[in-house]
C-alpha cells in the first residue's frame, strides 16, 4: 500500500474531527463525552501540527507528528466497537463508519513503519 499524502490525511482527519464533534454533542453520557473529547483532543493536536506545514509540503507522504497519535488507535478502535451506544444520530453513525476505517488504515500503516 502506498503512503497517504499529507493533504489526503489532513482531509480525512478533518472529516473525522467534524463527525467526532457532532457525536460529542449528541452523546448522552459523560463517559461517552469523555471518550470522544479524548480522541478529539489528540486529533486536534495532530491537525494543528499538520497545518503548520507549508502548502508545498502537502504532497509528501504523511508521517505521524504528535506522540498522542501513536496511542490513539486503541481508543479509536474502542469507539468503533461501541459506536452503536456512543453515537446517537443515524447520519453521524453512518458517516463515522465510513471514515473511521480510512483513518485507522492511515494510522495502522504509520505504526507499522515506526
Amino acid at each position: 500500500m502506498s503512503q497517504t499524502s499529507v493533504a489526503d490525511t489532513l482531509r480525512e482527519y478533518l472529516s473525522l474531527l467534524e463527525l467526532l464533534d457532532d457525536a460529542y454533542w449528541e452523546a448522552s453520557s459523560i463517559q461517552h463525552k469523555d471518550m470522544l473529547y479524548d480522541i478529539i483532543s489528540i486529533f486536534h493536536q495532530e491537525v494543528s501540527e499538520l497545518n503548520k506545514l507549508s502548502i508545498q509540503d502537502h504532497h509528501y507522504p504523511y508521517e505521524v507528528i504528535t506522540e498522542g497519535m501513536r496511542r490513539v488507535v486503541p481508543r479509536l478502535e474502542q469507539l468503533d466497537e461501541q459506536r452503536l451506544e456512543v453515537i446517537q444520530r443515524t447520519q453521524t453513525l453512518t458517516d463515522f463508519r465510513d471514515i473511521v476505517s480510512s483513518v485507522l488504515g492511515i494510522l495502522e500503516a504509520q505504526l507499522r513503519t515506526i
